[in-house]
């Protein structure tokens, strides 16, 4: 199954680095022009010159998607756009008991207001470009799930799941796709502290029925495939990339 998304443009949230990083090098390859947008301007700017060099198209947006008119000017900058990948995101493990409004703020504002505003933005932009587009959320298996020491994480990531039903049955006549991929434990920058514990490793492996981490890859697979014609009748729906953990 070849996949082409030559003439589209994709905006990729935290593209400087992990699965964000995967995401927006597959979705070059597949043919789509980059809009790589992240804080770290030196990790973009390596990205963008590697993508070029490979005969790809790709532009940084260097800002901070909590920072809401910053976002709004940078998508307004961009001269069309079809996808966006809202990727960026974070976790803080923790005890219920401990989490503190810190925390709460920092993992609520990022992982659902970042996204959702980012996503009022880009909506717009699709809309201005025409011929409708796809909105791609990365959740998680914990946005499906429980987990211990991740309320505040699976609470953020339930809301988007709602949020990705809800704006899927909003946009689906201005013919605008709205899925959401939901990973287990991927071997990323992020996870590889906790993973580097052999004890947490080993349960984490025992709740995977395919018996191994996900990759970044096996991720970014998932969004190119939602991005494209192939899944053009899916929407409102998670894609679980997480080797049967939620299947249990």
């Amino acid at each position: 199954m070849k996949i082409d998304l030559s003439g589209q443009t994709a905006l990729v949230t935290g593209a400087s680095r992990g699965i964000g990083r995967t995401i927006a090098q597959s979705l070059a390859r597949a043919g789509a022009a980059v809009v790589l947008m992240g804080r770290d301007q030196n990790s973009l700017e390596r990205l963008a010159q590697e993508l070029i060099a490979d005969g790809h198209s790709a532009e940084m947006a260097v800002c901070d998607v909590q920072d809401v008119p910053a976002v709004t000017r940078a998508i307004a900058q961009i001269s069309k756009l079809q996808i966006l990948v809202n990727n960026a995101g974070t976790n803080i493990p923790e005890p219920f008991v401990q989490v503190s409004e810190e925390h709460f703020d920092q993992i609520m504002n990022l992982n659902l207001r970042a996204t959702f505003f980012v996503t009022q933005s880009a909506v717009q932009k699709i809309l201005e470009t025409g011929n409708g587009g796809a909105i791609i959320n990365i959740s998680s298996q914990m946005g499906h799930v429980g987990g211990k020491d991740r309320t505040v994480y699976c609470a953020s990531k339930h809301a988007l799941e709602g949020f990705t039903k809800a704006l899927a049955l909003e946009l689906a006549p201005k013919g605008i796709r709205v899925v959401s991929v939901a990973p287990t434990f991927i071997e990323t920058d992020m996870t590889r502290k906790m993973l580097s514990d052999s004890g947490f490793e080993q349960s984490v492996l025992s709740k995977i029925p395919l018996g191994q981490l996900g990759q970044p890859q096996d991720v970014a697979d998932a969004v190119v495939f939602l991005a494209s014609s192939h899944a053009r009748f899916v929407t409102g729906s998670s894609l679980r990339v997480d080797g049967g953990w939620t299947a249990q």
